[in-house]
This record gives C-alpha cells, sequence and structure tokens, in this order.
C-alpha cells in the first residue's frame, strides 16, 4: 500500500474501534488504564533502549541541547507517564452524564447527554510523554486516537505505544483504538489532515510553524494555540514581595514553555519602587530586560524595547517590561498584544481582581498566581492533552470533558407534532 492507503485504512480502523470504546464501562476504562500504567513501568529497560536510539539519531542530526532534553526518557519519567494514567483513571468519567434536563410544555423531557467525539488525531513533537498522555485521555473519554509523532521521537513512540496497545488486547479490547503512524514522511500528516470521515478532530501539540501548517491543511477541526504570550500586571496595591516571587517564577522555572511570562506590565504609582526592584531580581537570574521609556528611566541598564518585543514569543530568558497608567491600560495592552493563553493580575484591591477576571479574555486568567499554573494537571484535569486559545469547543487546558461532546435526549409518551 502507497502512504494514502496506509493511512486511511488506519484511520477506517480507529473509527470502527471508536464505536466499541464509546459503550465501554468506567470501570473498564479505568482497569485499562491501571494495566497501562502497570506495563509502562515493566517495560522500563526497552523504553529506555527505544530512547537512547532517538537520541543517538537526534545528535547526528545536531539537534539543540533544548530539543535532545524534550526526547530524554529517563526512569523518572517513565514513572512520571505511569502515574499520569493512573491520575487519569481516578478522575470521575464525562461520557454519559445528563445535564440540565427540562419539561416542555407537551410533556417532553429533553435533556443533553455527554458522548465520545469519536476519533481525535494528535500531531505532535519531540516529547514522548504526550504518546501516553494523549492515549490515556482520549481512551478514558471513550475515543480513539490516532498519534502521529514527531520523526525525532520514532523510536520512543513506537515503544510506548505498543505497551499500551499490549492492553488493549490483554483485555481484548480493539487495539485499532490506539494507533500510532510510524511513516515519518510529512506526506502522511497531509493524508491523515484530508480524512473527515474518519477523524472528528485534530490536536496539534508543537511549535508555531507546526501548528499553521496543520491549520493550513487541514480539512478537520483543528483545536489550537500559536503562541503564549503571557502577561503578569503589577498593580498598585501589590504586595511587593508576593509580586517579585510570582513574576520570578513565571519566567525562570521554566522560561522555554507555553506559559512562562514574557511581558511584566506594572502600574505607574508604584513604577519608582517596584521597576529597580525586578529589574535587579531578574538581572541576578540571568534574564535580559526590553523595557519602554519609563521603566528604563528608573532602571537605565535595561534595553529599550521595540513593538515587537509587546508581542514577542521569547521562550527563552528574556522578559518585556511596560508601565502602564492603571488597569485599564494594562488589559488594553493585554488586548492588543496577548495571545489568548494566560494573563495574572497581582493585587490586594478585590474590585480590581473581581474586573480583571471577568473582562479579560484570555484562556486562563489569574489573581496573584504565578503563569506557570495554566497546565491541564495542575488545574485538576489529570494529564494534560493540549492548551486551546480557540472558543469552539474548548478554550484553555483540555481535559477529559474537552474530549466529548453533548447531544440532546428526548423522552415523551406518545406527543406528536401538530
Amino acid at each position: 500500500m502507497n502512504i494514502s492507503e496506509q493511512i486511511r485504512r488506519l484511520a477506517d480502523d480507529a473509527k470502527m474501534a471508536a464505536r466499541r470504546m464509546a459503550t465501554l464501562s468506567t470501570e473498564v476504562k479505568n482497569d485499562l488504564l491501571q494495566r497501562m500504567a502497570d506495563g509502562l513501568e515493566k517495560a522500563v529497560p526497552s523504553l529506555l533502549d527505544a530512547n537512547e536510539d532517538d537520541i543517538a539519531a537526534g545528535r547526528d542530526k545536531g539537534l539543540s541541547a533544548a530539543m535532545i532534553d524534550r526526547l530524554v526518557l529517563d526512569e523518572k519519567r517513565i514513572q512520571g507517564m505511569a502515574d499520569g494514567l493512573r491520575e487519569v483513571a481516578a478522575l470521575p468519567d464525562p461520557v454519559g452524564e445528563v445535564t440540565g434536563m427540562w419539561r416542555r410544555p407537551n410533556g417532553l423531557q429533553v435533556g443533553r447527554m455527554r458522548i465520545p467525539l469519536g476519533v481525535i488525531g494528535i500531531i505532535y513533537e519531540s516529547r514522548p510523554n504526550v504518546t501516553a498522555d494523549a492515549g490515556g485521555l482520549c481512551l478514558k473519554s471513550g475515543n480513539a486516537v490516532v498519534l502521529r509523532g514527531g520523526s525525532e521521537a520514532i523510536y520512543s513512540n513506537t515503544a510506548i505505544s505498543t505497551v499500551l496497545k499490549e492492553q488493549l488486547i490483554a483485555m481484548t479490547l480493539p487495539a485499532a483504538a490506539l494507533q500510532m503512524i510510524t511513516v515519518t514522511d510529512r506526506a502522511a500528516v497531509l493524508e491523515m489532515l484530508k480524512l473527515e470521515e474518519q477523524i472528528d478532530l485534530i490536536i496539534p501539540r508543537g511549535g508555531e510553524g507546526l501548528i499553521r501548517f496543520v491549520v493550513d491543511n487541514s480539512r478537520i477541526p483543528v483545536i489550537k494555540h500559536y503562541r503564549g504570550v503571557c502577561h503578569i500586571f503589577v498593580d498598585a496595591s501589590a504586595d511587593f514581595g508576593m509580586a517579585e516571587k510570582i513574576c520570578v517564577n513565571a519566567k525562570i522555572q521554566r522560561p522555554g514553555v507555553c506559559n512562562a511570562v514574557e511581558t511584566i506590565l506594572i502600574h505607574k504609582d508604584i513604577a519608582e519602587t517596584f521597576v529597580p526592584l525586578i529589574a535587579e531580581t531578574m538581572r541576578n537570574h540571568g534574564v535580559e530586560l526590553r523595557g519602554c521609556p519609563v521603566t528604563r528611566e528608573f532602571a537605565p541598564q535595561v534595553a529599550e524595547a521595540s513593538e515587537e518585543d509587546w508581542q514577542a514569543e521569547y521562550l527563552d530568558l528574556v522578559l518585556a517590561v511596560r508601565v502602564v497608567e492603571d488597569l485599564d491600560e494594562a488589559m488594553d495592552h493585554i488586548a492588543r498584544f496577548g495571545s489568548m493563553h494566560t494573563e495574572s493580575l497581582v493585587t490586594r484591591d478585590y474590585a480590581n481582581a473581581q474586573r480583571f477576571l471577568r473582562e479579560v479574555n484570555s484562556s486562563t486568567v489569574m489573581v496573584n498566581a504565578s503563569t506557570r499554573f495554566a497546565d491541564g494537571n495542575q488545574l485538576g484535569l489529570g494529564a494534560e492533552i493540549g492548551i486551546s486559545t480557540t472558543k469552539l469547543h474548548s478554550f484553555g487546558p483540555m481535559g477529559l470533558e474537552d474530549l466529548t461532546t453533548r447531544k440532546y435526549i428526548v423522552m415523551g409518551d406518545g406527543q406528536i407534532r401538530s
């Protein structure tokens, strides 16, 4: 078979498997995920061997140290995948939940029931743990999943998916419910994105280039976020110690991820004190600052910010700083330059906190907390399948419920429409 035929056959099989997965009880799905977790723990030596092949190939290709780090599996990371599957197993099952029942004047009872989406396609780069995370979430929510990881992780992804599929087979469940595309040619992705009759949703995870490629070529609905231009606004009433701690954590802990802060906005009334404080602290952590004229007035060592800096996703130890007039100007800046990912306000003013939560329309909005909490696991969703900055049908970190939709159910006793 050519590539087109291979991908279509695989997707057809996944669609058939999805019908069975949608009918499984919560107990069976939880047992499956527990067995998958056990299987990963038992397979540590073979998974590490497969991962070594990816790392060796990556070094031969000249991948950066950061890219190699995303590829690396060790015992701790494999244990993390197993723990993630067990956490998903422990979560409530959204499938079959009936919400909002109401009775019509003619006696009909109308409600909505949660059902799986069907077949979920995941296209991702680098991180092999996505194979287990996405597989667990999709199967627990009653879906089948088609996985297409990057060529740089082909050995690791194949090894992990094999362990997971073995558990489906052992329980006499359809192995096609979890499919891994092992064709590394980009043509496989293009063929996958044509299959609107077989695949119900595409979720790309990776850099902006990958996501735009998927959006530009897909006939299937795509859940996406292009960039993570996250902001923290330090209000006039903020506790300086808290603000400093939050800003440092949001920038320093993992600067190369999408929920790291990229711009700090500072109220003008505290600029004279807080700007030098945060500039010195960030400099001590090796962060390069780029600031507006007022920022540079109070911290002359800060480089001048350009218009491009306000919309930059640095993914590095670089931070833009701007002094603003008030909460309204901060929210205007976020609306103009943000990417609808995550914003945080540091304040002791209750009214400002409520306005910020209500009026800022990013997918995650916080008060007095680091932007690094914009993560499905940290928000109690279990392993995260992705973050959406599209408002249909999901917005923000995506968990089990986001992999379902709702159908109407109607119960009558012989009513006919006149």
